[in-house]
């Protein structure tokens, strides 16, 4: 399993199309939206295809949403758990590269 840093993961997600998705968790717009953009947000969490920023964000009833920092490592949202999606994204670890797909649309072997 390779170390990924944060800028391989966001190049990474550009690549791939996912970084508008990225960038709404980050300036917290995802949070703000109707309940289905919040869900898709928290979907890509999950699976660590995004993690949560630095600073913690406000959804739009006022509740605070943790940075990846206040999580147990590893866990949904935090950087290791992207960086554990990516590394099967890059081992051509089916299972991950079918959810991109089924998710995004997007096609197996497009980084560069």
């Amino acid at each position: 399993m390779k170390h990924l840093t944060f800028r391989q993961i966001t190049k990474l997600q550009k690549t791939y199309g996912v970084d508008a998705v990225q960038e709404s968790i980050n300036n917290g717009g995802c949070w703000k939206m109707e309940g289905s953009a919040g869900r898709f947000a928290m979907s890509c969490l999950d699976s660590g295809v995004c993690m949560l920023p630095i600073q913690p964000k406000f959804d739009y009833y006022g509740n605070r949403v943790p940075s990846r920092n206040d999580l147990k490592q590893g866990t949904k949202g935090t950087f290791q758990n992207s960086v554990n999606f990516w590394n099967r994204i890059l081992d051509g670890e089916m299972d991950a590269i079918e959810w991109l797909e089924e998710t995004f649309g997007c096609v197996e072997n497009q980084q560069s």
